[in-house]
């Protein structure tokens, strides 16, 4: 990412040193997963639709750990790989959203806040800002080369309260969650200028 790109990693320090760990990232952009993977201060293991296990990319994806979804039904098995990376200590990225989009966490599914009640993991926002900004000159689908890209971190929290796993406890969470990360989003745009 820093040979292509000139990320600017804010507040990286605010994601625990130890234990597991789920960053809620805003989509807007391919290249966002990455740049925080490339990033960030520990190695995250990302939920990632299996449409893009293709080719060269699907080895490649597995080896550096990350996890393969079927977004079209709940998937058992990559649910317990990302509980099993969670109990382990590690951390797991989550796109919210479930698509790219806007990347403004309007529209939150259900996976984050079950995640989270059921592990106890506290969730890092993380913002990125800038990937969208200016398309490249030789590939039009990657922003430009050298531009800059920011990879905002807010601060840590927790989903909910005493694990409670109803339906109505993950709605509630959920919209707690949303609350946070937009919030988080809204002060990353202030803070950059973007």
């Amino acid at each position: 990412m820093y040979g292509l790109w000139k990320p600017r990693v804010l507040g990286a320090w605010r994601m625990p040193a130890r234990g597991p760990v789920i960053l809620a990232v805003n989509h807007a952009h391919n290249i966002d997963g990455p740049m925080v993977m490339g990033t960030a201060p520990r190695p995250v293991h990302f939920l990632i639709k299996k449409e893009a296990f293709i080719g060269p990319l699907d080895p490649f994806l597995h080896a550096i750990g990350q996890i393969e979804v079927d977004r079209s039904v709940a998937d058992r098995t990559a649910i317990t790989d990302a509980l099993g990376v969670l109990a382990e200590g590690g951390v797991l990225g989550i796109f919210p959203e479930g698509s790219r989009g806007e990347g403004d966490f309007a529209s939150l599914r259900a996976g984050l806040a079950y995640f989270a009640v059921r592990s106890g993991a506290p969730i890092v926002p993380v913002a990125v800002l800038g990937s969208t900004e200016r398309p490249g000159r030789l590939i039009r689908g990657l922003p430009a080369l050298r531009s800059r890209v920011d990879v905002v971190y807010g601060d840590a929290f927790t989903a909910g309260e005493g694990g409670r796993r109803t339906r109505k406890a993950l709605d509630e969470a959920t919209v707690r969650i949303q609350e946070r990360l937009t919030a988080h989003l809204e002060h990353a745009r202030r803070f950059t200028g973007r």
